[in-house]
């Protein structure tokens, strides 16, 4: 079965980017497969795990999920494009808190917390958010948040440490 091809401009990373790719294939795919950005990982490809997280104008979707279509004319950023001539506060964090071992979950762990972290800033509530109180980053409030981005290796304490560190530093 021979598919139609499409052209796409996708702006990925601060780069616009033009490709004739098959309606059916995901932003996931697209990045890894056609622009060779490989940072962000396939995991399930079902949108259970979170490893394939990425930012489009800011907020994190799971990337296996999106039709690449979807996603023209809209900033994309992936963890190859968090840092600016240096380490983004969470990529720094994470090293300096152990937020990894193996890491294959380390590069949607991040883009999550990024766009976790602005959703906080914004007042966005969660689930376990307390009714009328003061929106604190609690424990309860950062597992909530980061639910969605697995780690096979059991590395959430060093996740959690990592972000707490990076809000911080970014509120600066």
């Amino acid at each position: 079965m021979v598919f139609e091809l499409h052209p796409v401009s996708l702006r990925v990373n601060g780069v616009e980017k033009t490709l004739d790719i098959e309606a059916r294939v995901s932003l996931l795919d697209v990045l890894r497969d056609h622009l060779h950005l490989t940072g962000t990982k396939k995991g399930c490809n079902q949108g259970a795990c979170g490893a394939c997280t990425v930012l489009v104008d800011g907020e994190r979707i799971n990337s296996c999920l999106a039709l690449a279509m979807q996603y023209e004319g809209r900033e994309i950023r992936t963890i190859e494009g968090l840092a600016n001539g240096e380490l983004h506060p969470l990529q720094q964090a994470f090293i300096e808190h152990d937020g990894f071992q193996c890491g294959y979950c380390t590069p949607g762990q991040i883009c999550s917390a990024v766009g976790m972290l602005f959703e906080f800033g914004a007042g966005a509530p969660s689930a376990v958010t307390k009714e009328g109180g003061k929106l604190e980053l609690t424990d309860a409030e950062l597992r909530e948040r980061m639910s969605g981005n697995l780690c096979r290796c059991g590395a959430y304490v060093g996740i959690r440490e990592a972000i707490l560190q990076a809000q911080e530093v970014m509120a600066r």
